[in-house]
């Protein structure tokens, strides 16, 4: 039997569909092993969002054949839908395969079962409703992935997403709700329903109001959360819906990339600083404890010190609880790449300068929480004692148990910080 190992870069639809992936190869004469055990073929499962997801993947290639140097190597997704050529050249790469065909995988192999050199199989993504033959079931984590969207229209022009992934397109609307159930029947208690741009999902005139509103009624499943979701997608009666005691968590996160409109205008954003701000603030008031996060891209071409200084400032006056922050770099097809790029130097002290604040941040929205009690859906314990879950806004906890509370979901009153952590007692009967 051959073993087979995965490992994923990116995001959580990335994570999504390599979970599918992995468990479409359990009745198919494959033995699925760790990434860190010796193994036939290694599965890695590219990003390209940025340089330095173009970057892993070479390094990990590398290390791969350091480390395993018999493995032939399968590069799949993004980065293996535009560009082919140089991953080609990587060492030990038999086999690339875009995001047309990468779910497909098992069938891939099988055409091209021992090849000497790499086989590029990477055909043009069809605009077309899909659906997912086998369950995201994540056997590592409480939490599972569920993808309800895929694609972009929006041509942003530091992005080349729409490229990699296709145009936009929806998951069929019943296909979702047959994973939702095997994800709950196989254990998982909460779902992340993840994809490129899943605000502008539509399928027989449903929405993602639609989608979240039936989850509703599945038994077993205690949470519903939306991965990142862009500004303008989304319907303002989410936040009543929030606050019904339905199990939507109060979770968002929304790319705010600059706070200039200047800048948002010319990376074509489709939104201004004035209409995410007010969005912003209408969540913050309406949803009691919401966790809000965001993205920002810093020295995109012709971000001058005033524009990162209203980037900073909105960022420090909204109530915004944390921020990734992503140092620009130029994409191969991205309209942006033929603009002048700024002083790597200049980027990494703006960079430094909002890390800083987005920590500052979370420790403030942390402090507003201590003394309050919280679900918390626990993960797999350390083995020192401590056990550590999140609760629904998105706020890692850890408790001191001697049980085994993997996959529970328990009332604890939140007392001091710990760095990133709160740490938390178990509130006794309930």
């Amino acid at each position: 039997m051959k073993r087979i190992s995965f490992y994923t870069f990116g995001c959580r639809l990335n994570q999504s569909e390599t979970a599918s992936i992995q468990n479409s190869f359990d009745q198919s004469g494959y033995q699925v092993v760790g990434f860190d055990e010796p193994s036939d073929i290694v599965v890695i499962n590219t990003c390209t969002v940025t340089e330095g997801g173009d970057a892993d993947t070479r390094f990990l290639v590398h290390k791969v054949n350091r480390l395993n140097p018999g493995a032939r190597i399968a590069l799949v997704g993004c980065q293996a839908q535009i560009q082919k050529e140089q991953l080609a050249s990587l060492p030990n790469v038999r086999w690339i395969i875009g995001n047309a065909r990468k779910m497909d995988l098992v069938s891939v192999f099988n055409e091209f079962p021992k090849p000497l050199t790499a086989q590029v199989v990477a055909p043009a993504i069809e605009r077309e409703p899909f659906s997912m033959p086998i369950a995201s079931v994540d056997h590592e984590h409480t939490r599972a992935n569920i993808k309800v969207q895929d694609g972009c229209d929006f041509f942003c022009t530091f992005c080349e997403i729409p490229y990699a992934r296709g145009r936009a397109r929806s998951r069929v609307y019943e296909d979702i709700f047959k994973e939702a159930s095997a994800l709950v029947a196989a254990g998982h208690k909460e779902l992340v329903l993840t994809g490129i741009n899943i605000g502008t999902y539509s399928d027989q005139d449903k929405t993602l109001m639609d989608i979240i509103k039936k989850l509703e009624d599945l038994e077993g499943l205690a949470r519903v959360r939306i991965s990142s979701i862009e500004p303008t997608t989304i319907s303002k009666e989410i936040f009543n819906y929030m606050n019904e005691g339905h199990n939507l968590c109060r979770y968002l996160h929304i790319p705010l990339q600059s706070g200039d409109d200047e800048i948002l205008q010319e990376m074509k954003r489709k939104y201004s600083v004035g209409e995410f701000s007010d969005f912003v603030r209408q969540a913050a008031a309406q949803v009691e404890q919401i966790c809000i996060g965001t993205d920002v891209i810093v020295g995109f071409p012709e971000e001058s010190e005033a524009h990162f200084d209203r980037t900073a400032d909105l960022l420090r006056d909204l109530p915004i609880h944390y921020f990734h922050v992503f140092s620009y770099s130029p994409r191969h097809i991205a309209k942006s790449r033929l603009m002048e790029t700024m002083p790597i130097e200049v980027i990494q002290k703006r960079s430094q300068i909002l890390r800083e604040l987005s920590q500052r941040k979370r420790r403030i929205f942390h402090e507003s929480l201590l003394g309050s009690i919280q679900q918390v859906l626990f993960e797999h314990p350390k083995g020192d004692g401590w056990q550590n879950g999140l609760t629904d806004n998105y706020v890692r906890v850890k408790v001191k148990s001697p049980h085994d509370l993997f996959n529970q979901i328990l009332p604890v009153r939140l007392k001091h910080i710990d760095g990133q952590i709160i740490v938390g007692e178990l509130v006794k009967n309930g």
